[in-house]
């Protein structure tokens, strides 16, 4: 959908964040009543910058790699929000087949591949795909590297940004600074600013209010139109907090009561159902139907994941390099 309209592609983004928080408020009840296990990891406050960007890409002809906070990325995608049902209560039924009950899950015939790890690796695999279609001749495409501030410090990024820059890949870097690295401060992390980062390896680069769902539709629309159109790759800064812990597990008891206090009425959901209602791009009405239908669908697939089978040992045919139903 490289030509999406602003209005249209601002209404798919709006309905992908309602619908990831209406998941991650589900999955966050789920674990604290012990039925979930491992890590749960919610997107409150990142919302606006994941469903933006990933409403500008084709689904089969772009490449995402979300980063663990990228569930309304990953509605906008088109992803269901099934799939990290699946992920998170061990169905054998799910992409990961009951392996991996977390967000390290993917649909690699689409271009969404499943990841290594969050933590800069998969910048190196986007690169990687991107110079496939180079070499294939593919034109016109783009991928989307998601990485957190924290992951600017990792050594794997910055050898695959560099080649990103060297090789002018059309690649857009989406840098979501929630100013903690877990519990580190953005003033403990680096001495540069991030925008200084990107500026150090020669890209192009942007930043925004993550928390400013318009302001952030544009920038990711504009960084990922330039990438598309062969201007190189691009870095995007986009600044919000991360309102809840790093992961349920955590009470983020770290981050300043003043800074909690500064961002309260910065909700990105909130800021975007206003815009959108200011706009006239979205009714009263449409708005309250939109929260009861995602609700209820994130009930009906949530139980659907709840009844389907875990994975049993003493069937399990492991295939560990492809993605085949029938193995």
């Amino acid at each position: 959908m490289n030509g999406i309209d602003i209005k249209e592609a601002a209404r798919r983004a709006y309905r992908a964040m309602v619908m990831a928080r209406a998941f991650d408020t589900k999955i966050s009840a789920l674990y604290k009543a012990g039925k979930i296990f491992g890590g749960v990891f919610l997107g409150r406050g990142h919302e606006a910058i994941s469903a933006c960007q990933a409403v500008f890409l084709t689904r089969g002809q772009d490449v995402y790699s979300p980063f663990i906070r990228e569930q309304a990325g990953r509605c906008a995608w088109g992803d269901s929000v099934l799939d990290s049902a699946q992920a998170y209560l061990g169905s054998a039924s799910g992409r990961m087949r009951g392996r991996d009950s977390n967000v390290h899950w993917g649909h690699p015939e689409h271009g969404n591949p499943v990841p290594i790890s969050h933590l800069g690796a998969m910048v190196s695999v986007v690169a990687g795909m991107m110079l496939a279609k180079r070499f294939k001749g593919e034109t016109g495409r783009v991928g989307v590297a998601c990485i957190g501030d924290g992951t600017t410090s990792v050594g794997a990024t910055h050898e695959a940004v560099n080649l990103i820059a060297v090789e002018k890949l059309p690649v857009v870097i989406v840098v979501s600074n929630n100013q903690f690295a877990y519990s580190t401060p953005n003033s403990q992390e680096f001495a540069a600013s991030l925008m200084e980062r990107g500026r150090g390896y020669g890209l192009a680069c942007h930043e925004c209010d993550g928390t400013d769902f318009m302001a952030t539709l544009a920038t990711m629309q504009h960084a990922i139109s330039a990438a598309r159109a062969g201007e190189g790759p691009q870095w995007v800064v986009a600044n919000t907090l991360r309102m809840c812990g790093h992961g349920e597990h955590d009470d983020a008891a770290y981050i300043p009561d003043e800074l909690k206090a500064a961002y309260a009425d910065r909700d990105p959901l909130a800021v975007a159902r206003r815009q959108m209602l200011e706009t006239g791009w979205l009714s009263e009405a449409e708005a309250e139907a939109w929260d009861t239908e995602c609700r209820d669908e994130v009930q009906v697939l949530v139980a659907q994941a709840q009844r389907e089978k875990a994975p049993d040992p003493a069937d399990e045919d492991w295939c560990a390099t492809s993605w085949n139903p029938e193995c």
